[in-house]
């Protein structure tokens, strides 16, 4: 399970430190995709196969799903954490994902995102402030 924030930076290669706690054995591979709300999704091996089957169990016929399952695998690429405990993020989705230098990995339960630290933290301060409506809501 991945819980917490953890601010880090991205080198020039566009290698970013993924915390311990999230790396369960060395040589892990992750997978890494264009998150909602401008972050980068990354899973482990075992996330990623849940989230194609879910991908996959979309309605083909209908477009909204055929342009969605194209855009998250083809923005989609497999990285592994070096000795030191960096993946490598590929060009386009650091362009996509609007990340300059400084980010936030923040985990999501069964995933984690990398956010740039700005977008971040404008995200955080717009919905922190509707926290208890969104309990609430989605309690009905």
């Amino acid at each position: 399970m991945f819980l917490g924030e953890y601010r880090h930076t991205v080198d020039i290669k566009g290698r970013v430190f993924i915390p311990a706690r999230f790396r369960a054995v060395e040589n892990q591979r992750f997978f890494v995709n264009l998150g909602l709300d401008g972050g980068l999704s990354v899973f482990t091996e075992d996330g990623w196969t849940v989230y194609q089957e879910r991908i996959n169990e979309l309605d083909m016929m209908k477009k909204d799903a055929r342009a969605f399952k194209r855009l998250s695998f083809a923005n989609a690429a497999e990285g592994i954490c070096d000795k030191q405990g960096r993946i490598n993020l590929p060009d386009h989705l650091i362009r996509k994902a609007k990340i300059e230098k400084e980010v936030m990995i923040v985990g999501v339960s069964d995933h984690f995102e990398i956010w740039d630290i700005e977008r971040w933290d404008l995200y955080q301060r717009e919905v922190s402030e509707r926290y208890e409506e969104l309990a609430e809501n989605l309690a009905q």
